[in-house]
């Protein structure tokens, strides 16, 4: 089974990363990796810590002469910003810079101080919010970067783009997967729109929160092309695959909600308005839909459609003006600390779903067809292809 782990504070040396379960004999494209960490650093409304970083993968191991060997993947994300934290975040213990160890109190609305410090017995949310921090997420972009990979050998592809952000959002429509994929080809990625006039407004809508100290949400749309029918199951409520990206998506941070297809337009409807109806191509030897508002998955198994997953982004928590929290020594109202933010997070955040959605396919593609190495996992999806085709 494809597993990872990720590892690291946001101001501390590096992000860590371990992928296992990806077969032997995948060639590795080290360009690409470091490009989808650059895209994850993009986007209109940034703050400073991304003219600080640069951030490129490292691989320590799994690896060798540019194909994976079978063996865990270990991966390595250094902070350039470590080098003015080292004595606030260091490791061991020195009693003399202590009072550099930049402590953060009182909690902040919105982010995980509290319920962290409650949890852990903590008087300094400094400890909860490095990790809670969405810093971690270049790690799994850097694997997300990984399972593309493997991923695109059997044809699949992954991308994303931004459907709303604060107030202003695409027209309800269905954008081609081309349209949607050419975005990775910019140069500024601005708000990763597919409308140009549309990303205009959504850049006024980010303008108009940094003027006014603020922060602004969205949401971003993730599309899966190329998946076969039949990965994920039925027979078991965390076998679902839906369930699995639902989950996935939502761990990020910041994602409040998630949709599949199109699930809030349909629950405004009937039954027979919602239902994807079948067809079948002689053609292409393959069963076909009229439409996808199911966004490419029935029963928690997919149906051979595109897959279509929306995340929903509340404005991130910090911001320029603090909002009111309670001092943990004096329990009295005080204003919230303030840390370096951004203002809006919504095309990176899409990167990090393309990720994240692209780790969830490619553990379900792993425990459909299986495989030691590449070729195995080939012979495995071409069999079943084959039965497909000739059903």
């Amino acid at each position: 089974m494809l597993k990872f782990q990720t590892a690291g504070e946001s101001h501390g040396q590096g992000l860590l990363a371990i992928l296992s379960g990806l077969p032997a004999g995948l060639r590795i494209d080290f360009d690409y990796v470091n490009f989808e960490l650059k895209r994850r650093m993009g986007g209109y409304g940034r703050g400073g810590r991304m003219k600080i970083e640069s951030d490129s993968a490292q691989f320590l191991s799994g690896i060798r002469h540019g194909q994976t060997i079978g063996s865990p993947i270990a991966m390595l994300i250094e902070n350039r910003d470590w080098s003015n934290w080292k004595d606030s975040m260091a490791v061991t213990d020195h009693p003399e810079t202590r009072a550099k160890y930049k402590p953060l109190s009182p909690p902040r609305p919105g982010h995980a101080d509290l319920a962290g410090c409650l949890k852990y017995n903590f008087r300094d949310a400094r400890y909860v919010l490095e990790r809670a921090s969405a810093r971690e997420t270049a790690a799994r972009v850097g694997i997300g970067a990984l399972a593309k990979l493997f991923l695109r050998e059997f044809g699949i592809e992954v991308a994303s783009h931004v459907v709303a952000v604060g107030r202003v959002a695409l027209p309800p429509q269905i954008v081609p997967f081309e349209v949607v994929l050419a975005l990775r080809a910019k140069e500024d990625i601005l708000l990763s729109c597919v409308d140009p006039a549309v990303e205009e407004k959504m850049k006024q809508e980010v303008d108009l929160a940094t003027q006014d100290r603020d922060t602004v949400g969205g949401t971003f749309e993730v599309r899966a092309r190329g998946v076969p029918p039949g990965l994920g199951a039925c027979a078991q409520w965390d076998e679902r695959l839906d369930g699995q990206l639902a989950q996935a998506i939502m761990s990020i941070q910041a994602v409040k909600g998630v949709e599949i297809g199109s699930a809030v337009e349909n629950a405004a409807h009937f039954g027979s308005q919602v239902q994807d109806e079948i067809g079948y191509s002689r053609e292409e030897s393959r069963f076909t839909r009229k439409s996808n508002r199911a966004g490419g998955i029935e029963g928690g198994m997919t149906n051979g459609e595109e897959i279509i997953v929306r995340g929903f982004l509340k404005p991130i928590s910090t911001l320029r003006r603090p909002l009111e929290s309670v001092s943990f020594e004096t329990r009295e109202p005080v204003k919230a600390a303030y840390e370096r933010s951004d203002v809006c997070v919504v095309p990176a955040a899409g990167v990090v779903g393309e990720a994240m959605a692209a780790l969830i396919l490619a553990r379900a593609f792993l425990e459909k067809f299986g495989g030691d190495s590449i070729e195995e996992t080939r012979r495995n999806y071409e069999g079943y292809m084959d039965q497909v085709r000739r059903y």
